[in-house]
C-alpha cells in the first residue's frame, strides 16, 4: 500500500489527500525535514552534503554533485540526480511527483521546480496532480526560475533569470519571460 501511493504519484495520477496510503507522504516529509534542518542548520563539507542529500533522496547521490545550502525540499525521496550537477543557494524541490536532473545540469540561486498541483475544483483541491519535471542534460536554469510541474527541458537549454517555464523548452534553445517562450538557438562557439 505504501509503495501504490508512491508509484501513482510519479505515474503522474491524481492522489487522494484523504486516502489512507496517503499517510506514506507527510512520514516521509517529516524524515526529510529533519535531515534538512542538519544539512541547512551548519556549516558542512561537500562529502558530508553528499552523504546527507543522498539520505534524502534515499539513493546514492554522486559525489562529483555540488549542492550549495540551503536547499529545501517538501517530500525529497523522488529526486533524482545526475552527476556532475550543481545546484545554488536556496533551492525548493517539489517532487512528489518526480524531478530528474540531468548530468551536468546548472541549477542558479532561489530555482523552484515543482512537480505538484492541486484540483481547481475545491471540494477536491487538497488532491494532488502530479506531473514530473525533466531537467536535461547540461541545461541552464537562471537565478529564480520557476518551473511547473509536467515540464521538460531539454539537453543544454538555456532558462533565462526569473523565468516561469510553463511548457517543454526544446534541447539547445534559450527560453525567458514570464511564461517563458523560446526565443532561439544557443549559440555553438
Amino acid at each position: 500500500m505504501v509503495e501504490t501511493v508512491l508509484k501513482k504519484a510519479l505515474a503522474g495520477e491524481l492522489i487522494d489527500f484523504q486516502a489512507p496510503e496517503y499517510e506514506v507522504v507527510p512520514k516521509i516529509a517529516n524524515e526529510s525535514s529533519k535531515i534538512l534542518a542538519e544539512l541547512n542548520g551548519q556549516y558542512h563539507t561537500d562529502t558530508t552534503i553528499v552523504k546527507l542529500m543522498s539520505q534524502i533522496t534515499r539513493q546514492n547521490v554522486s559525489a562529483t554533485n555540488t549542492i550549495m545550502p540551503p536547499f529545501n525540499t517538501d517530500f525529497g525521496a523522488h529526486i533524482y540526480l545526475g552527476k556532475d550537477v550543481f545546484i545554488n543557494r536556496n533551492a525548493m524541490f517539489v517532487d512528489l511527483g518526480g524531478i530528474y536532473i540531468g548530468d551536468q545540469a546548472l541549477i542558479g540561486p532561489n530555482v523552484t521546480l515543482v512537480s505538484v498541483n492541486h484540483m481547481e475544483n475545491p471540494e477536491s483541491r487538497r488532491n494532488l496532480k502530479c506531473a514530473a519535471v525533466h531537467i536535461g542534460k547540461g541545461a541552464w536554469l537562471g537565478a529564480n526560475v520557476t518551473v511547473l510541474p509536467g515540464v521538460t527541458i531539454g539537453d543544454n537549454a538555456i532558462i533565462g533569470a526569473g523565468a516561469i517555464v510553463t511548457k517543454d523548452v526544446p534541447a539547445n534553445m534559450i527560453a525567458v519571460g514570464t511564461p517563458a517562450k523560446v526565443i532561439r538557438k544557443i549559440k555553438q562557439e
